[in-house]
């Protein structure tokens, strides 16, 4: 039955932003629902919590190379005038790629530097190989408990990857939201039908449901519905009640016979008839019992425009709790030199944020094996082929894998590392729609980032050993030119990390000559207290086997315990409860941020510092233990 209503006349003109902005005031989205899956079911499904490893990867240290594992220590003096001979089972042992590598073996050399020897078990070298050389400690790239991915990350062929090598099988996705696309008019005909004088080819819903396949949704596609008031109303009643969201085709504009806007106003509220657009201007944003309903103009055009601007965001923050953004190619300052192959085109892998008035791009790890350098990227800088290398400084094109609104709000973090940082990192844009990226190369890394104008922050837990406390001395003398403050972060129990049980009871520094020690870098806020303590204690560095081996985090000493490739390292105390090892205590120290006083007020280094103070953060770092969070984002001027 048709029934016949006056025409509607009265299209309100609201800016696109307004007309946003409104509906989604008035709609309140609830959170999208979760589910288990298998993980390799899970490409292009949305994280609906931060994923953990369960393992390391690699599982143990391993050759990096085809050739042989040796003891370093017997290779010292080789040379191309003093040839060294080295015998099978006693001094070395064939491997290849992949193969565990355990003591006393410490390094391997590659096939192509070796040369065949008097007897088929002996090889001569002709260079020393140096502890560690062409060896893949155990979680190089994945250390057990670090974060994969964040919550809201859409998954990728090689999150899958590297999901399975962290041991994750299943994790939990949010529910693929169903949207009901319901096309309207009686002049319209399926593609293939009889086409009469009056036909039109119903294309519409169809263009309408690959676009909503692309937002991660279901769309549930109506058989056509005649211009008939009951008939719509009951597609509306029925979409409704058995989707997410509605997006209903044509009826939306003056005519005689537009009724979806009649039905609607029926059946719920019509918020928006009518936006500043063209084409498209006639769009509908409704809202039935709770849920969204978007009146797509009949236009082809109109209707991909009005899907752009509404339904794509709406559908989009159903889906995944945020909005889509595009991706494109921008031109950032790159922080470190690059060196290239002359004879390839390379694509390095980056971290980018704004940095003052300038995209600033951190290269990642470059290595065949760093899978994880692809998650974390937010880019590629595209080295051409031809050229050598890149300056640090230099502009570079990089093709961006995240939207450029998102890296415009993110916090660029460089320094010492902390697994508050990745709660941080998880928490940032839920709370406030900004994002925190960080890269890890020590305290002293970290303020030469911020001195170069490389980095918003920098996380420093640096001791200075005149006064005896910690950050602000070794700010004043790096950035003595620069105004700067401190945003406190959280106190921390810094020890030394053994095995579970401590089968060589350890008790403390002075046992460490005793025993085979992973340090970490130089520049590291726990390697210059453990020299502070070294040097109170009296013990010789020299006199520690491994000193010189170093690692990036303290994640990663961790992970070389647990792989039985070291007794004992310096630590702090979360990271020993999070990997399970056991802890003894050497002292507390303060781990902070550093802080230009200019970016005090930008947006997303507000955001962070709430983030800071947030009771969620607090509570989740004292499940971990080993925190102090007093005080945990206030910020101390610098004078």
């Amino acid at each position: 039955m048709s029934t016949h209503f006056k025409r509607n006349l009265f299209l309100t003109n609201t800016s696109v932003e307004e007309a946003l902005a409104q509906f989604l005031s008035t709609l309140q989205l609830d959170k999208p629902k979760a589910k288990t899956i298998k993980t390799t079911q899970a490409l292009g499904r949305v994280t609906a919590a931060p994923v953990f490893a369960l393992n390391n990867s690699p599982l143990y240290d391993c050759a990096a190379m085809d050739g042989i594992a040796v003891s370093s220590q017997k290779t010292i003096g080789a040379s191309e005038n003093a040839p060294l001979t080295l015998k099978l089972g006693e001094d070395y042992i064939q491997v290849d790629t992949g193969d565990p590598i355990k003591p006393p073996f410490d390094a391997v050399i590659m096939a192509e530097e070796l040369f065949e020897g008097e007897g088929d078990d002996e090889i001569i070298i002709r260079q020393s190989a140096s502890p560690w050389q062409h060896l893949r400690p155990v979680g190089e790239d994945i250390v057990k408990s670090e974060m994969i991915l964040p919550s809201n990350h859409k998954i990728r062929p090689i999150d899958i990857g590297v999901l399975l090598s962290g041991g994750i099988t299943q994790l939990e996705v949010l529910k693929k939201p169903s949207i009901a696309i319901i096309p309207t008019g009686s002049e319209l005909i399926e593609a293939g039908a009889e086409i009469g004088e009056d036909s039109i080819i119903e294309s519409n819903s169809y263009m309408l449901a690959s676009l909503v396949e692309n937002e991660g949704c279901t769309p549930n596609r109506h058989n056509i519905v005649a211009d008939d008031y009951d008939a719509i109303k009951k597609a509306l009643f029925d979409g409704v009640d058995n989707n997410d969201a509605v997006l209903i085709c044509s009826g939306t504009s003056a005519g005689r016979e537009d009724y979806s806007i009649h039905a609607l106003r029926e059946l719920g509220e019509v918020v928006i008839h009518g936006v500043a657009m063209k084409p498209g201007k006639p769009v509908i944003l409704a809202i039935v019992k709770g849920k969204p309903v978007i009146g797509v103009p009949g236009y082809p055009v109109s209707a991909f425009i009005a899907y752009e601007n509404f339904a794509k965001p709406i559908l989009n923050h159903i889906a995944t709790g945020s909005f889509a953004k595009q991706d494109n190619i921008v031109q950032a300052r790159l922080t470190r030199r690059l060196v290239s192959s002359f004879k390839h085109k390379e694509y390095v892998r980056v971290k980018v944020g704004r940095v003052g008035g300038d995209l600033v791009a951190t290269p990642l790890a470059r290595g065949a094996g760093a899978a994880m350098s692809l998650v974390r990227a937010d880019g590629f800088c595209i080295i051409e082929q031809e050229i050598e290398g890149l300056e640090a400084g230099s502009l570079v094109n990089v093709a961006l894998c995240r939207p450029i609104e998102d890296l415009e709000q993110t916090v660029v973090s460089i320094g010492s590392h902390d697994l508050m940082l990745d709660i941080v990192a998880d928490m940032m844009p839920s709370l406030y729609n900004s994002h925190f990226s960080s890269s890890h190369t020590g305290s002293l890394g970290g303020l030469m980032a911020l001195k170069n104008n490389e980095a918003h922050i920098a996380p420093i837990h640096q001791l200075d050993e005149a006064s005896g406390t910690y950050n602000i001395p070794i700010v004043k003398q790096l950035l003595k030119d620069r105004k700067m403050a401190l945003i406190k972060g959280v106190g921390r129990v810094q020890g030394i990390m053994v095995k579970k049980g401590n089968p060589l009871n350890i008790q403390g520094l002075e046992d460490l000559p005793k025993h085979r020690y992973i340090n970490r870098q130089r520049g590291a806020g726990t390697r210059v207290l453990l020299d502070f303590k070294l040097k109170q204690a009296g013990i010789s560095p020299a006199d520690i086997k491994g000193y010189e081996r170093e690692a990036q985090t303290s994640m990663a000493v961790a992970a070389a315990i647990l792989g039985d490739s070291a007794d004992c390292g310096m630590g702090i105390m979360p990271v020993a409860n999070t990997m399970g090892l056991d802890f003894i205590v050497i002292d507390k120290e303060e781990y902070d941020f550093a802080v230009p006083v200019e970016f005090l007020e930008l947006p997303h280094i507000k955001a962070f510092i709430e983030t800071l103070k947030n009771p969620t953060l607090h509570a989740k770092l004292e499940a971990i233990g080993g925190y102090d969070v007093g005080g945990c984002g206030e910020v101390v001027l610098i004078d």
